[in-house]
């Protein structure tokens, strides 16, 4: 749960600032269109240094790591509490990325390690639910203090609450054996297997298109569908709820499906979802509804590409992951500085529409990774590893 708490402010410190685009615009005088960027920063950061942090800090304990995350995250929300400018704010919002990258990682192999192996999906599933209801949450919360008592008081408070959870895992954290580090020749194995790179390319291009509209969805919903920001964070307190019901629903349709044609439902849906806000009338109902779809669509997919990944090659999967993670926030930088963009130019209406770019692209990698593990024996959801990052 420690474990779990520390995902939950990273996933509010990556995110939060979605529903804090109003007030920061507002006070340092930048387009509310433009502070979807400090999304695009945050993740491109992570995707970048997420494996080199894997390499470079290899040699220090599973604890230290941690603590290490965690102490970059409070000081990156401290500063950026603080911030007299925008370029200042973006500034300590990559330093909070860098304490992001070496703690996600780190998070989910303690997870594994200090349980046995039969509890290992649970443990790893807990570890992770910190992200999902850092979505619930965390979001709608940071949107919710930003609107009463202004957006630094919401980072602020993001930072004594990730202060709280480094106390609590130096606390209770026990003892992990050391792993060895990821080698160069690791990941280049991995890289030529087949299936790898149609794989993270899928989770790469679906969460650009994602984000495309989610990395600027407090200026997108305002645009689109006259939403207050109280509004905007009724929506996203509903789109993180139902996000947690896709996540559990996907599980089960693993099960059935097998994780071929379980990835193919989302693509499916969020495609429905994004030519629906292109097509549909300005109505903040109707909004919500078509957002509701996408909420759950968008949670499914994740579990099932992970455990395609690491039952693709058991022994490589704290690379794979790792490539994984990578792509993900990649794909919420590039969609939120296509956001960010675009929104100002082509209005809010067209910019969904964009969405189903990427989402093209995601389906012909699905198909060309299902051609090129197709000899390759069907996972079994029960010893998969059933999370993400």
């Amino acid at each position: 749960m420690a474990l779990s708490l520390g995902y939950f402010t990273l996933g509010t410190a990556s995110l939060g600032v979605i529903g804090l685009s109003a007030p920061i615009s507002h006070d340092l005088h930048v387009r509310p269109a433009t502070v979807g960027a400090l999304v695009t920063v945050f993740a491109l950061v992570f995707a970048l240094t997420a494996p080199l942090a894997a390499i470079v800090l290899g040699r220090l304990s599973r604890r230290r790591l941690l603590l290490l995350g965690l102490a970059l995250l409070i000081a990156g929300g401290v500063g950026s509490a603080l911030a007299p400018s925008f370029a200042v704010l973006a500034a300590f919002r990559v330093l909070a990325g860098l304490g992001a990258a070496v703690y996600g990682p780190a998070a989910s192999a303690a997870g594994s390690l200090i349980v046995s192996l039969e509890r290992r999906p649970r443990a790893l599933a807990t570890v992770f639910a910190g992200m999902t209801a850092a979505t619930v949450l965390g979001v709608p919360l940071a949107s919710s203090v930003g609107g009463a008592v202004g957006w630094r008081w919401a980072m602020a408070g993001i930072a004594v609450l990730t202060a709280i959870a480094m106390a609590a895992l130096a606390w209770l954290l026990p003892p992990t054996e050391p792993a060895p580090a990821p080698t160069a020749r690791g990941f280049r194995r991995v890289l030529r297997t087949p299936g790898t790179l149609p794989i993270v390319t899928t989770t790469l291009m679906v969460m650009t298109a994602q984000f495309t509209v989610y990395g600027v969805v407090g200026a997108y919903l305002t645009a689109r569908f006259g939403a207050s920001q109280s509004m905007v964070s009724l929506v996203l307190f509903v789109f993180g709820a139902i996000g947690v019901a896709g996540n559990m629903a996907s599980a089960r349709m693993f099960e059935r499906l097998g994780g071929i044609r379980t990835i193919a439902v989302p693509l499916a849906g969020l495609a429905l979802a994004f030519a629906a806000l292109t097509a549909i009338p300005p109505s903040l109902a109707l909004g919500m509804a078509v957002f509701a779809l996408w909420a759950f669509c968008g949670a499914i997919f994740m579990s099932p590409q992970q455990a395609r990944l690491v039952e693709m090659l058991p022994e490589q999967r704290g690379i794979l992951l790792a490539l994984n993670a990578s792509g993900l926030y990649l794909g919420m930088s590039l969609g939120s500085l296509l956001g960010s963009r675009l929104l100002p130019g082509i209005g809010a209406r067209p910019l969904s529409a964009v969405a189903l770019l990427p989402l093209a692209v995601a389906l012909a990698a699905h198909i060309a990774s299902a051609r090129r593990t197709a000899g390759a024996a069907s996972p079994t959801p029960k010893s998969s590893v059933l999370t993400t990052h």
